[in-house]
């Protein structure tokens, strides 16, 4: 694993070109998903303030999570380029791309529903940077034939483990694909959003029985945790959305009748 690569006296943290290029690509779905709806939006305008949101949240929610460090280091826990909880980017993220969505006069839900796929595939491109960089993201021991170590990681270790990173990775892409398919036809709105909410907080959830990271609750992590309220809010979005587009059908409906009669 290479955290970092040299060029004279200057490095460069491999996590972070891995970052770039999951808002890269990341943006380049925004944008064709906003050309397919006929959406007036600068997709690198949204893609990169969700970006930074979603760096910052994943570090506050982190140092948050371990908050006797933070206040006997906080320079180092604030700094360390080690450290980021998906779930605090999920919640800042999201927070930036409803305000965006009133922006681009899509509204909130409906800027959360085409950033859906986005978002799917910026995440698993960054998981490859947690990967590379061995940020300690990885698995526990296993003697599977693809079981990787990294000696020379962030956080190194020279057993074999489950190369956790690139298991969210394949599922990270599939449900992207499966997104952008879904978005082909209309939904009502909220819809893909509470879709994204429930397929990536299982994922989330079915990895951390092989992350390393510890149990706390209930033999279950913060991030099952985190992953369990997802699905939840996804569950009720849905619902909500359902019921919705049924009420406007319904009113529509009575609307024609008593202007028939």
């Amino acid at each position: 694993m290479y955290p970092f690569i040299h060029i004279g006296h200057y490095e460069i943290g491999t996590f972070g070109i891995l970052l770039w290029l999951a808002a890269v690509s990341a943006c380049w779905v925004l944008h064709k998903n906003f050309e397919r709806n006929g959406v007036a939006a600068d997709a690198i305008n949204v893609a990169a303030m969700v970006t930074v949101a979603g760096v910052v949240g994943a570090k506050l929610w982190h140092v948050l999570e371990a908050p006797r460090e933070l206040m006997a280091q906080p320079a180092h826990m604030l700094l360390d380029r080690a450290g980021f909880a998906w779930f605090g980017g999920l919640v800042l993220g999201v927070l930036v791309l409803l305000w965006q969505g009133r922006v681009a006069k899509v509204g909130g839900l409906g800027m959360l529903d085409l950033a859906a796929p986005a978002t799917a595939v910026g995440y698993g491109v960054g998981r490859i940077g947690c990967l590379i960089s061995g940020d300690g993201d990885y698995g526990i021991p296993t003697s599977m034939p693809w079981g990787m170590s990294f000696p020379h990681g962030l956080v190194p270790t020279v057993v074999p483990v489950h190369p956790t990173p690139i298991y969210e990775f394949i599922f990270s892409i599939v449900l992207a694909a499966y997104l952008w398919q879904r978005g082909k036809t209309s939904k009502p709105v909220g819809w893909l959003t509470g879709e994204y909410l429930l397929w990536s907080g299982l994922g989330r959830f079915l990895v951390e029985f092989i992350r390393i990271n510890p149990k706390i609750y209930m033999g279950m992590s913060n991030a099952q945790i985190a992953s369990i309220g997802s699905m939840i809010a996804g569950l009720l979005l849905m619902l909500w959305s359902r019921r919705r587009a049924q009420a406007r059908v319904a009113t529509a409906t009575a609307v024609m009748h008593e202007a028939h009669s």
